[in-house]
């Protein structure tokens, strides 16, 4: 990295976060991952808010064509900011108009409105609600699994990635949900062409290098080892439960 990057990652170990630590890397810009600890909501303090005002991560500053600061955030849009800047050669995007672009977006919309959505509930009510909800747990983990079946079907027709034969966003942005497949109680061996997917992105080095920012990308030893699992999910239900009090609080106070 460069000494005086002039991009900041706001971020933390989440499917959305390294979905833009893995861009950046894949295309070798030079930036400074800053973490944000969302268990102590610092993601809800007014300087981060004053980067997104929707107090999520990730986040992105950059200096901007005309010489200020620009402030990014919702995931989607970061990634396509930084294909639209910085990946002139096309390494992990098509050209603007063209048919694989437009099919690139719509994969990456899929994750955005889709798969993320689902699968975070799924993560929700599989780990972090106060009581076993089985409707909920149902619904979102069979949601997730109908989700990966589209993908499944769809890399088993054009044999590597989602769009044409290379890497793109839309791979970037649906690899770390599907990385985290277990955590939702999904099994990722009922959909074998996702699988191997997931296998043929996390040999691509921008991948290996931006997963693990900014801790260790573990999800997967994580749930092999029950136990460190279950105290994993009690420790963030915690925090997830005050997080969800504090905002009901806070909108009760706004009305």
């Amino acid at each position: 990295m460069a000494s005086d990057p002039k991009i900041t990652l706001y971020t933390a170990q989440t499917p959305n976060g390294i979905k833009i630590s893995i861009t950046l890397e894949e295309l070798g810009l030079p930036y400074k991952a800053q973490k944000i600890d969302i268990s102590k909501n610092t993601q809800k303090e007014p300087w981060f808010l004053a980067i997104n005002p929707n107090g999520r991560i990730p986040a992105l500053t950059d200096v901007f064509t005309d010489g200020e600061q620009i402030n990014l955030f919702e995931s989607g849009s970061i990634m396509q900011y930084l294909v639209a800047r910085y990946d002139t050669d096309y390494k992990i995007s098509y050209p603007a108009g063209t048919r694989e672009f437009y099919q690139m977006n719509n994969w990456l919309f899929f994750q955005n409105a889709g798969v993320g959505p689902m699968q975070g509930q799924a993560n929700h009510f599989t780990r972090y609600a106060p009581d076993i909800f089985e409707y909920g747990i149902s619904r979102y983990q069979n949601e997730t699994r109908r989700l990966y079946g589209v993908m499944d079907k769809q890399l088993a027709a054009t044999g590597q990635y989602l769009v044409g034969d290379k890497c793109t966003i839309a791979d970037i942005a649906n690899y770390g949900w599907v990385a985290s497949a277990g955590w939702a109680g999904v099994e990722i061996d009922d959909f074998p062409a996702l699988k191997a997917w997931e296998e043929r992105m996390e040999k691509r080095p921008g991948v290996e290098l931006g997963r693990h920012i900014p801790d260790p990308h573990k999800i997967k030893q994580l749930i092999r080892d029950k136990a460190a699992a279950e105290k994993y999910a009690a420790d963030n239900r915690a925090w997830v439960q005050a997080g969800m009090k504090d905002d009901a609080k806070k909108t009760s106070v706004e009305k």
